[in-house]
């Protein structure tokens, strides 16, 4: 009887690729990025994730109350607003109860002999209204102070002094929490993710900012600074060090006429940053792109500053913006839907310091285009496999027309 023998088989897995097994593993660098927790040093909001501990010299933040009470909350504002009001009301209304008090006013009332300080002031509550009266300048006319009393005169004259400063302390503090820009920023937008692609045959770090209102902001000026820590030669570590990415401060294209959606681009070259990062660098650096757009609000005049970040995650390489801007009868039109999408072109893995080597070892001029390069190597391919196709269909014609040959001679 035979048996079955079950043999060791090796079995070989399929050798991928070089360019296969890099995106394979930087693939698997992605998930482990996702699966670990971004820290930002800004959100995508714009706001700063910093947090201030241990301060010890509070009292600085009295020294400069009016931007202390400014920076509150709306609901600490409001509720520091009504409480000073309050205050100062029931301070007064007590001094006014007080001078009745003393000059016997409430002993007399009804006595028509007896002159008090306040007319109709018969206590506390009564003199409670007179303050808010006073200080408020309604004037109702029901209670009202006589030439008799000189410290209620003195009084009156400071109450109305001290009530003028309170008014134009928490008036102007509650107009400058209204009329502050913040939410003016709410509609300068920005692209959710940067992209990496070759621009005029140079590889260029590039995002979309773009303004949804009618009212543009005048003077509008754009900022990119790299958040990265870095280890000095002489070994002492700088977290979060910040360093200047060039959006066209040299030649004045960081200064915007942002009227429609426009793309901010960064050159890569010998003195950028991303000089040396490729593809497969960019997935493993811990680094932040904090984007700052800042400008003066037309309708108000005040300044407004816009911001966002973009951390390694949200860089996509080899990716350009959709366009958004189309010519309609008479005007342009912006088409806000595609403002964040991207689409995928042809651009080199390598870093920006590899691709000027190969350029330079090539012979190429340095405006030489990578892309179109690409380009001419692809259509180069599609002419050869349409020669192969042209030539496989004349050897078929050929051999059709032999065997009709034969077929018609054989028929005579």
């Amino acid at each position: 009887m035979e048996q079955d023998v079950e043999s060791p088989i090796t079995i070989r897995q399929p050798k991928l690729p070089k360019q296969a097994r890099e995106d394979f593993c930087n693939q698997g660098a992605d998930k482990e990025r996702a699966k670990r927790k971004i820290q930002r040093y800004v959100r995508k909001d714009g706001k700063c994730n910093v947090h201030n501990g241990n301060v010890r010299e509070t009292y600085r933040y009295f020294t400069d109350i009016f931007t202390t009470l400014v920076d509150l909350k709306w609901r600490f504002n409001l509720f520091i607003f009504v409480l000073v009001y309050t205050v100062t009301w029931l301070f007064f209304g007590m001094i006014w109860w007080l001078i009745a008090y003393v000059r016997g006013d409430l002993e007399h009332i009804g006595d028509n002999q007896w002159t008090p300080c306040v007319n109709n002031l018969n206590g506390f509550v009564s003199a409670f209204l007179f303050s808010i009266e006073t200080e408020t300048t309604i004037g109702y006319g029901y209670r009202v102070i006589t030439d008799k009393c000189p410290e209620g005169i003195v009084l009156l004259l400071v109450q109305s002094v001290l009530g003028s400063i309170v008014n134009a302390f928490m008036v102007g503090c509650m107009f400058v929490k209204i009329s502050q820009p913040k939410k003016r920023a709410e509609t300068l937008v920005f692209s959710t993710h940067a992209v990496i692609s070759i621009r005029d045959g140079k590889l260029c770090l590039m995002f979309r900012v773009g303004d949804l209102r009618n009212s543009h902001i005048v003077e509008a000026s754009i900022k990119a600074k790299l958040i990265k820590s870095k280890q000095t030669k002489e070994g002492e570590f700088i977290p979060l060090n910040q360093t200047d990415l060039n959006v066209g401060y040299d030649t004045g294209d960081d200064r915007l006429f942002l009227v429609s959606p426009l793309i901010i681009c960064h050159e890569i070259n010998e003195h950028s940053p991303f000089w040396d990062i490729s593809k497969s660098h960019l997935a493993k650096e811990e680094l932040e792109i904090v984007v700052i757009l800042e400008g003066m609000v037309e309708a108000t005049g005040m300044t407004c500053q816009a911001r966002s970040s973009y951390v390694a995650s949200e860089i996509q390489w080899g990716y350009r913006f959709s366009p958004v801007l189309t010519l309609e009868d008479g005007f342009y039109e912006v088409d806000y839907n595609s403002f964040h999408e991207t689409y995928e072109t042809n651009t080199p893995p390598c870093s920006a310091r590899e691709m000027a080597e190969m350029t330079t070892r090539a012979g190429m001029p340095v405006s030489w285009s990578i892309t179109s390069k690409l380009n001419e190597q692809a259509e180069l391919e599609t002419e050869e496999q349409e020669e192969k196709r042209s030539h496989s269909h004349r050897d078929q014609t050929e051999q059709n027309g032999d065997v009709a040959n034969v077929e018609s001679e054989s028929k005579v």
